[in-house]
């Protein structure tokens, strides 16, 4: 619509191409179609491509995440895009790539998120205990910088 309102006014393909920071040549396709149809031709026509997956096929594909990947037979809780992919190919005759997967979770208001890995058995007071106690003995020393010199080169090597 930016571009409609500068042809109006009378600017050059290059200037609205700069102005709008696209192709010279998108901007002379914008030209044509404007010229012939007015603003209406210029209106988003929407997706190129309908969704692979309907509103009702994605709530389906949303109760069964919720179910969790260990009642579709992984041995953890942690959903990954390859996973997803695999259920969406089992439930639905569907492909779709991870990058579109991704896409569609993140248009649905799913985000990404790394579980915290914690041992469950995990003993709070050894592991401090073994970081205060054993650690500063295992640990190298640092070597401690000397006296420095702004020159490149050390006074050793000349």
């Amino acid at each position: 619509m930016q571009a409609a309102e500068l042809f109006a006014a009378g600017h050059g393909n290059a200037a609205v191409a700069k102005d709008l920071r696209v192709s010279v040549r998108s901007v002379q396709r914008w030209r044509r179609a404007w010229e012939q149809g007015g603003e209406r031709a210029l209106a988003s026509k929407g997706p190129v491509s309908r969704p692979k997956l309907s509103d009702a096929l994605f709530v389906v594909l949303e109760r069964e995440l919720a179910r969790g990947p260990v009642a579709h037979g992984w041995p953890d809780q942690t959903w990954t895009l390859s996973r997803i992919k695999i259920l969406i190919g089992r439930r639905f005759p569907k492909s779709m790539t991870l990058s579109a997967i991704a896409q569609m979770l993140h248009r649905h208001g799913f985000s990404h998120q790394v579980p915290a890995r914690r041992a469950v058995e995990g003993n709070e007071e050894a592991v401090s205990g073994w970081v205060k106690e054993t650690w500063p003995e295992v640990e190298i020393p640092r070597r401690r910088s000397g006296p420095g010199s702004a020159s490149k080169t050390r006074q050793a090597s000349r």
